[in-house]
């Protein structure tokens, strides 16, 4: 079973009917304990990050959403639920993040390209991903912020647009991707059915 957590900010229906097309048994859910129980969990997420974290805060999912990314079972975080999982993020400053990551989210700087940066871009996997596919794949994207993990090697994908930008981590079975597997065609399929395999 994979636990969509929904906290009232999330990108939930488009997910949950990716994994429907995948044959996948999965429950949009704010249940705590079914997020405990479930085999792997998603959390997705569209929006800023402050709100977010508020509403995550307040339907009491901080610490069941926090021990399901500990590496226990497959995670995976998608758009703003990449985001969530670092310690804070200029969108919303004084928030405070879930902190799994080491790090910051700070603004894509302005290099005369338009921001959001929205739409299909390539990405670079620099190591073996047990999810993301090798060569430089496009995915689609819509985010106007990137990741800044202290620890480099966290990163998994990079993607250029206007310079290079830290776009998914990984560690053990943790993930997440700052584009949208859910709207990035087959290999968006190819990375959730990976994920659903593991």
């Amino acid at each position: 079973m994979v636990a969509i957590i929904n906290y009232g900010a999330g990108n939930l229906h488009s997910v949950k009917n990716a994994l429907d097309y995948l044959g996948a048994e999965s429950v949009v859910t704010s249940d705590p304990d079914v997020i405990a129980s479930a085999d792997r969990v998603i959390l997705p997420g569209v929006g800023a990050f402050g709100d977010a974290m508020r509403c995550m805060t307040e339907c009491g999912l901080v610490d069941v959403v926090r021990s399901a990314a500990d590496g226990s079972k497959p995670f995976l975080g998608i758009c703003l639920g990449l985001q969530l999982l670092f310690e804070s993020s200029e969108e919303s400053p004084g928030v405070r993040g879930l902190g799994v990551f080491k790090g910051k989210v700070v603004r894509i700087p302005d290099h005369g390209l338009k921001i959001p940066h929205m739409g299909w871009n390539n990405i670079s996997v620099p190591k073996k991903s047990m999810i993301l596919p090798d060569g430089g794949p496009f995915v689609y994207f819509v985010h106007s912020y990137y990741i800044q993990p202290d620890d480099q090697n966290d990163i998994s994908a990079y993607t250029e647009y206007g310079e290079k930008l830290g776009v998914a981590v990984e560690r053990g079975s943790v993930f997440a991707t700052q584009f949208h597997p859910e709207k990035s065609g087959d290999v968006g399929m190819g990375i959730l059915r990976r994920f659903l395999d593991l």
